[in-house]
């Protein structure tokens, strides 16, 4: 699919009532989490972290924190030592971080106010990932968040559990409407707004199907990612890769990293 379509998704509307916003995002988190989606993305992450000599990364833009839990155990793993995730966004899913931060053993942390992954606060350094959420915003937004990374000397990773393809787009509208009825009641915190607006009146599955296709049109491929790059003023000593890994139906994950040839270990402080 090597088209990008600057569609619109019903979660980025400020006029979306949260309560459907946060379903959609709670079903997105099971799913990835579940699914292990990003798990063909764990080395980069870990060569990321070991360039930086660091163990604790500061997520952009989590939305409800999908796979976030798995991610960590994973890189925990390979590392040899515990990794600490903070979770950030513009509009934080406190309930969503608060259940991740009990179920991690206060591992994963969580930023309560807005962050602007455009332009992050100098407080936060350190590795940055943005995961499934690149996709949202427009090339002059996207090159805007890759600037402030690159300008304040910053690794940072950005993941799609994706290989943009039609067949991608074809199993998903053909199974995820069946998937969704019955993973629902599983979804945790449970909620009842969750169940009413599921199967009594179905906005938040609506949701889902047409955010979901409408994030494939829209999420870059890495030769999209490279013209991004070539439109940040990156300094001497600043590397950007970008590709994909993975094989697979839903096995796919498109990726961007950038770094500074030598970062502290004791660069990244953090106000919470």
């Amino acid at each position: 699919m090597n088209i990008r379509l600057q569609l619109f998704e019903f979660e980025d509307q400020p006029w979306f009532p949260h309560i459907f916003r946060q379903g959609m995002l709670d079903f997105l988190r099971f799913m990835i989490s579940k699914l292990g989606a990003y798990g063909p993305a764990i080395p980069l992450l870990e060569e990321l972290l070991r360039r930086s000599g660091q163990t604790h990364f500061t997520d952009l833009c989590s939305g409800a924190g999908g796979g976030i839990e798995g991610i960590r155990e994973a890189l925990s793993k390979r590392m040899g030592e515990p990794v600490e995730v903070t979770l950030t966004d513009l509009y934080p899913n406190i309930g969503a971080y608060e259940y991740l931060q009990t179920q991690s053993d206060g591992l994963i942390d969580f930023i309560a106010s807005p962050v602007d992954a455009t332009k992050v606060p100098p407080q936060i350094q350190g590795v940055r990932t943005i995961f499934s959420s690149f996709h949202h915003f427009r090339p002059r937004q996207a090159v805007a968040i890759l600037q402030d990374a690159a300008d304040k000397q910053a690794p940072i990773g950005i993941f799609e559990g994706s290989g943009k393809s039609w067949l991608e787009l074809v199993f998903f509208l053909l199974t995820f409407p069946i998937i969704i009825l019955v993973v629902t009641p599983f979804i945790r915190p449970f909620k009842l707004s969750r169940l009413f607006f599921t199967y009594l009146i179905p906005v938040i599955p609506l949701g889902i199907l047409w955010d979901g296709a409408v994030s494939l049109f829209r999420i870059y491929n890495p030769q999209m990612l490279q013209q991004l790059v070539a439109q940040v003023h990156t300094p001497p000593g600043y590397t950007w890769r970008s590709g994909k890994v993975g094989s697979g139906l839903g096995k796919q994950v498109i990726y961007l990293v950038g770094y500074p040839d030598t970062v502290s270990r004791n660069q990244y402080t953090i106000n919470r």
